[in-house]
């Protein structure tokens, strides 16, 4: 009976570093797609701060990344950029790859 105890002690593990990891990749990638963004609206380094903390905190307001994407198409189109849903997805799968190669290689 041991022997499942410890095993299911480490499969919950397992289950809590991955929820972990996976959490850091999208702050990361969130951070990173703010950049991203603000660069594109060309923000002074005060603004572009206090920009990207307001994009992570974006996708907390409901689950996946549509809060996010919603957020950034507002801001663009207040700045009259024309950069679209289809542009901001691609940026975002980039952000999410260059995230999690970064999250991965500091655990290594």
């Amino acid at each position: 009976m041991t022997t499942f105890n410890d095993r299911k002690r480490g499969e919950e593990a397992k289950f809590a570093y991955d929820q972990d990891t996976a959490f850091r990749i999208v702050a990361r990638r969130n951070r990173l797609l703010g950049e991203w963004a603000a660069d594109c609206l060309g923000l002074t380094d005060d603004q572009r701060t206090w920009y990207v903390r307001e994009i992570v905190q974006a996708d907390f307001e409901e689950p996946g990344d549509q809060d996010v994407i919603r957020r950034l198409l507002a801001d663009f189109g207040e700045a009259g950029l024309t950069i679209d849903e289809a542009e901001v997805r691609e940026v975002l799968t980039a952000k999410s790859s260059e995230a999690e190669r970064a999250i991965i290689s500091k655990e290594l």
